[in-house]
Parts: C-alpha cells; sequence; structure tokens
C-alpha cells in the first residue's frame, strides 16, 4: 500500500443554528401549554411536515431549528423528539439516507445535518492520495478521468483503462483493476468513460463499450459483463448506474443514444434515444482525443436518469424507458416574468445531477438549478470560467482557472474559493462528505467535511 501525504486546514464559525444544540432540551424559561395529551403518531406527522416545510423554504439546515421550536412547545411533545422510528423517518426524508453508518437514526440526522454545515463554512480535512506505479514503473501519459465515490471507498478511472480503489478513513490505495485486453480501436478506445459502486461491487466502462464488473473483496478480480460493439453502437461516452439500473449514453449512429442495462441480471432491456444525434462526428473523436466532453448521464432519484448535451437537458425514465421531460436550454429560458434568448451551449462537463435537482452551466457563465422531475428552476447563479463541476444534494463545486468555487443551490448563493491551487483538473465527484478530484499531474485531492 502507499502511504499517503497530507495537510489539514479547519475553518472556524459555529454556524449559528448549527451543531448539536438544535437537538437539546428545550429553555426552563420558555412558557408552557397545559394542553391535553396529544396522540403520539399524530405529533410525529406533524414533525415530520413542519420538517419538509422548513427544507422546501429555506434548505435542509433550517430543519433543525424548526423541530427545536417545536419540541419546545411542552414536556409531552419533547417526548416525540426520543422517538428513534421518526428520526429515520426524517433522516430518509431530509437526507435521503437509507441505511445507518451510527448507532441510532438519532445520531444519524444529526451527523448529516453537522457535515451539510461543514460545506458551508469550509470546515473540512483536506488531504492528497497517491498510488504505486504501473508494471512499467511509471504512469507516464496516464491521465484521470472518472471519480466514483461511497462511504468508505473512492475509485479513479485512468485512460489505459484501469480503476484504483481507495479506502477512504486511511486514504490508502487498496487496488488496482484491469480491464481484459482486446483489439483496440483508437488509442483511447480503454480510457474509463464511467464508473459506479453497487453493493460490494464496481461497475466500470470503457470507450468501447466494454463493462467490467470488479469485487471490491477481491483485490484485483475483475470479470467483463459486457463486450462492446463500437461498430454497432457507436462510443460510449458516459456510463453511470445504480443497485438497480446501469445507463450508458452513446454516441456515433443515430436513434441509439440511451443502453439501459437491468443492475441485477445485467441484461439489456432497452436501447434508443436521439439525445446525441447531433454530436455523431465528435463522438468518433473521442477514441483519438479525449479533451471534449460531449455528454453526461446521472442516474438521479426515483428511477430517473438525466442527460445533458451541449444543447440539450433531458429526463428518462427508465422503469419505463421513456422520455419524461427535455429541453432545449440554449433557445430560451424564463428570467422573471420575460423569455431571454440565451446565446451560447451547455458547458457539459460543468453539467451534473444528484437526487433531486441538477445543474448545467451555459458558454456565459449563467448557472440554472432545477428540479430533476419538472426541469422548473429553483435558482441561478453566475459562474464565469467553469471548466468542470459537480454537486451534492446542497452544494455546487465548479472548478474554474483560479480554483473550485462553492455555491448552495437554495438560492444560488456563492460562498467560497478553495484554499487549495491544484492547477488543471481532469475529472471531479462530491457526495455528502466528500469533494474529490483529480489534477492534470495525476494527483488524486481530497477534502474531507466529515462532522467532528
Amino acid at each position: 500500500m502507499s502511504t499517503p501525504s497530507s495537510s489539514s486546514s479547519h475553518d472556524g464559525g459555529d454556524g449559528g443554528n448549527g451543531g448539536g444544540g438544535e437537538f437539546e432540551g428545550p429553555s426552563h424559561s420558555r412558557q408552557r401549554f397545559n394542553n391535553a395529551v396529544w396522540p403520539e403518531p399524530f405529533l410525529e406527522a406533524l414533525a415530520t411536515q413542519i420538517a419538509i416545510d422548513a427544507a422546501l423554504s429555506f434548505g435542509r439546515l433550517a430543519v433543525a431549528p424548526a423541530l427545536t421550536n417545536l419540541f419546545q412547545v411542552c414536556r409531552t411533545w419533547r417526548t416525540v423528539s426520543q422517538s428513534d422510528l421518526l428520526w429515520q423517518n426524517l433522516t430518509r426524508r431530509i437526507w435521503h439516507r437509507h441505511h445507518l453508518l451510527h448507532l441510532t437514526w438519532h445520531e444519524e440526522y444529526i451527523y448529516r445535518h453537522r457535515t451539510a454545515r461543514n460545506f458551508r463554512l469550509r470546515r473540512c480535512i483536506y488531504t492528497t492520495l497517491h498510488f504505486p506505479p504501473n508494471d512499467d514503473n511509471t504512469n507516464e501519459g496516464l491521465s484521470c478521468h472518472r471519480l466514483a465515490l461511497s462511504d468508505y471507498l473512492l475509485a479513479a478511472g485512468f485512460s489505459d483503462g484501469s480503476v484504483r480503489l481507495f479506502h477512504l478513513p486511511t486514504r490508502f490505495h487498496l487496488s488496482t483493476f484491469h480491464p481484459h485486453q482486446r483489439n483496440h480501436l483508437g488509442p483511447f478506445s480503454r480510457a474509463v468513460c464511467g464508473l459506479f459502486f453497487s453493493d460490494d461491487r464496481l461497475i466500470f466502462a470503457s470507450l468501447d463499450g466494454d463493462i467490467h464488473v470488479a469485487s471490491i473483496n477481491v483485490p484485483g478480480a475483475t470479470r467483463r459483463a459486457h463486450l462492446g460493439d463500437v461498430v454497432t453502437d457507436g462510443v460510449l461516452v458516459d456510463f453511470a448506474g445504480c443497485n438497480q439500473w446501469w445507463i450508458g449514453l452513446y454516441a456515433g449512429l443515430p436513434d441509439r443514444a440511451f443502453h439501459v442495462r437491468n443492475g441485477n441480471t445485467e441484461e439489456l432491456v432497452h436501447i434508443g434515444g436521439t439525445l446525441t444525434n447531433p454530436d455523431a462526428v465528435i463522438g468518433w473523436s473521442l477514441l483519438n482525443d479525449l479533451t471534449e466532453h460531449i455528454g453526461r448521464i446521472r442516474i438521479a432519484s426515483e428511477d430517473l436518469a438525466v442527460g445533458f448535451t451541449s444543447s440539450k437537458v433531458l429526463v428518462f425514465d427508465l422503469r419505463n424507458q421513456i422520455t419524461l421531460r427535455e429541453e432545449e436550454v440554449m433557445r430560451v429560458i424564463n428570467v422573471g416574468e420575460e423569455e431571454e434568448e440565451v446565446v451560447g451551449d451547455i458547458n457539459v462537463g460543468a453539467a451534473d445531477a444528484y437526487d433531486k435537482a441538477l445543474v448545467f452551466v451555459n458558454t456565459r457563465g449563467v448557472a440554472n438549478v432545477r428540479h430533476v422531475g419538472s426541469l422548473e428552476e429553483i435558482c441561478r447563479f453566475l459562474a464565469r470560467g467553469a471548466l468542470l463541476g459537480c454537486m451534492n444534494g446542497g452544494y455546487s463545486f465548479i472548478s474554474t482557472r483560479g480554483g473550485i468555487r462553492v455555491w448552495e443551490l437554495d438560492h444560488g448563493e456563492y460562498l467560497y474559493i478553495f484554499r487549495e491551487r491544484i492547477g488543471d483538473i481532469t475529472a471531479m465527484v462530491a457526495d455528502e462528505r466528500y469533494l474529490a478530484a483529480c489534477s492534470s499531474d495525476n494527483t488524486i485531492h481530497l477534502w474531507d467535511f466529515g462532522a467532528r
């Protein structure tokens, strides 16, 4: 294993309403109500509704103070705050977390709240991850193009088709997975175009359409789940998935943009879509040049996938294999009560979707945040000079020449720029705890916002 080198930065600030105080008992000076005994299911339903309303109106961090006010009404109402079933429901509804990393759901909720607040305050630990060279004792010509996160693991996909796996708690390199070899069509046909975790598996795909499955518990063990055919399908420009679905975005041939597979059986269930029809020629060029960002595909929530190209955003129903929403975003965007003609395309490298929201930046530097299901606008902000971007449930991270900048997604408020200047970035990914990026010198940079 390699030994990581790291430096830490802890940024202060008590965050106002943040911290453990949100869930402590009420002040004894607060007025009590001599009310009748309220049924517990009613109070739990009321607390849940208040939490949802606060999150929709003011953001996820507003839920804690809203609940604190509710629990301070009287002793009966405060007792409801001890229900772990309530906190399980709230953790799922507010943070979309369905399994525990802590002993109770109450602790899990507090952890998620504090970690999200750390993102807002730039309170994190910065680390760089290192990995051993290839068999020829050099990583010359190697470049990282995809990153994926799970609770404890980070995967990095490279231009030679290899994937390196890191253990996040220790920052150690665990293993390297290599694709099965075959004839190449273009120097970058083996480049990793997408990867994701699914239970104890890591699934990754290359531009030539090959899909491999690796066991994260068996170092270096991979099998080829699908043999790609670029002549029949085109070039696989992006690849995403979850436990239930795998979806590839292809460019090069008409009307074959989406390839959907059942994540359990690995069987192909759908081929179709015109999203990348205008980008066929550029799709083929990826086999010789990896600098273009043609399209992105992301799995959001509730069996929905979001596809981006330079001129269009599309929402795709994976369960029914139909397009639900699509918009030529370069044509018209509402501005107040008027409509504005938008000049320029989408910067595909800065587009992303996560849970119930998506973000894209046009070439004028205007970032647009929208609901996944309806494509209704949530907010917009200026992100001039955007190169690459990613997002989590509350924040957008956009790389520019000056560094990585952060905006919150409820109102588009600009928050800060990271102190670390890491140069040109080739890949970025974020979740509810980490932000990871790979720079052009193949250094993997990790910011850990885990609650402390």
